[in-house]
């Protein structure tokens, strides 16, 4: 049998034992095996191609990264930390029209840095921000398409899991990954918060506000000093975690553990209890385990890619096709759409990322150009219908029956093409990502 046909079998199988209702990492298992076996000839050397990985994965220092980060994420979201930090938010921008909405970009902005993981923000602020969004008289696709959207930035902003998956994946420094994220993470928080603003001052009856901005709101309540408290402390924890990787006073696992016991301190002055400190850590454990898994087998799926010189191959057949850069990157980004209305963010990197990367590169796109364009495109995969991810999270945590998805995904759909237009920016404008890295 040909390589080509080799290369055909392997990712055809792929995809059929994933759609099968195969896990993925068992999937990229038992492909991974098949693989080496038929590249090879020894079923030997795949076992024990198998086994080394796995050895090597799990004496691997960064792994540690993952549940550090998931744990202080689990201690903040758990003391009621997030619902602190959209009410001072509430506070602070109550003079600029359609403030709720500006809040929750900016709640989630914080938020989705302090958990890393877009589902998890979306779930949390449904319930937080949506309750007073309806009670303001908010139309139900824009607050909801508000929380949708701006829990996306969750993969986005660091600390992502997203990110530290893929700096494990292609061995790149997750430190500066980090920093090559802020400014589009800041500049789509911002991007995101124009449009909202702007909704409010044009079409102010769609954010519960008068005809000249007048906002309907009550009275502001006075904020407790546990507020306070749990809204400024979980702003200072990320600014502590990401400016000790800034400065060099830590290195990304270094900063996890020391923002997990930041998060553990926050969480006992909020009066988090001994029962919910448990829950929290096992609740890491549920998390991380299956993260950490298929991490390896993606290692070990990359690995085979490396063996069969597959990625030479398909590099060599999509050379045949005379795309240009740019049309090479619109066919990776409408893969990842495809790919996020069946499987979920973390999947379609380890699927995709060891393949498309060193393809991108030798494209002429920088290494960490490339790495913020495919986080940002699968950003979008999760807002994408049918099945976008984060817009079924939203419809799962909502209490209200008479919200369909559809409204959801219209609500989501701006901020789909606010994902996009940053896209287009990053690739005519590549110092944007490649600056803050230069000076660290």
């Amino acid at each position: 049998m040909s390589e080509m046909a080799l290369v055909g079998c392997m990712f055809g199988g792929l995809l059929l034992l994933i759609f099968a209702g195969f896990h993925i990492y068992v999937a990229l298992g038992l492909v991974t095996v098949g693989g080496v076996w038929a590249f090879s000839g020894s079923f030997d050397l795949a076992m024990t191609l198998l086994s080394t990985t796995l050895v090597e994965a799990l004496r691997e220092y960064v792994f540690a990264v993952i549940p550090l980060f998931v744990l202080m994420g689990e201690f903040l979201a758990r003391s009621g930390a997030a619902k602190d930090l959209y009410q001072v938010m509430n506070k602070a921008f109550r003079k600029l029209p359609g403030r709720l909405a500006v809040a929750t970009v900016a709640g989630n902005t914080v938020f989705a840095a302090a958990v890393g993981v877009s589902i998890a923000s979306a779930a949390t602020f449904t319930r937080i921000a949506y309750p007073e969004m309806k009670q303001q008289g908010y139309n139900d696709s824009v607050s909801l398409g508000c929380i949708a959207g701006s829990a996306c930035l969750g993969m986005l902003i660091p600390p992502s899991t997203l990110l530290i998956i893929y700096g494990m994946l292609t061995e790149m420094s997750i430190g500066k990954l980090f920093a090559a994220a802020l400014i589009p993470g800041l500049a789509l928080a911002t991007l995101f918060a124009i449009y909202v603003m702007g909704l409010a001052v044009f079409k102010p009856e769609l954010l519960g506000e008068g005809k000249r901005g007048e906002t309907n709101n009550k009275e502001d309540k006075q904020l407790t000093h546990v507020e306070y408290i749990g809204g400024l402390g979980t702003i200072s924890v990320i600014f502590l975690v990401l400016g000790g990787i800034w400065f060099g006073w830590f290195t990304p696992t270094e900063a996890a553990g020391f923002g997990a016991l930041l998060g553990f301190l926050l969480a006992m002055v909020k009066g988090l209890k001994k029962n919910e400190i448990v829950e929290a850590i096992l609740h890491t454990g549920r998390i991380s385990a299956p993260l950490l898994i298929l991490l390896i087998f993606g290692s070990f799926y990359g690995r085979l890619l490396a063996f069969g010189g597959v990625i030479d191959l398909v590099d060599s057949v999509i050379s045949g096709w005379g795309l240009t850069p740019a049309m090479l990157l619109v066919v990776m980004v409408c893969v990842w759409f495809i790919m996020g209305m069946f499987i979920d963010s973390n999947s379609i990197i380890l699927l995709s990322i060891p393949i498309f990367a060193p393809i991108a590169i030798a494209a002429g796109y920088e290494p960490l150009q490339f790495a913020i364009i495919a986080i940002l495109a699968i950003e979008a995969g999760i807002l994408t219908p049918p099945l976008g991810l984060c817009v079924y999270t939203v419809k799962a945590a909502l209490d209200d029956p008479k919200v369909t998805l559809g409204q959801i995904f219209l609500g989501a759909a701006p901020y789909w093409i606010m994902l996009l237009i940053l896209i287009i920016l990053l690739v005519q404008v590549p110092a944007v990502t490649g600056y803050l890295p230069s000076i660290m």
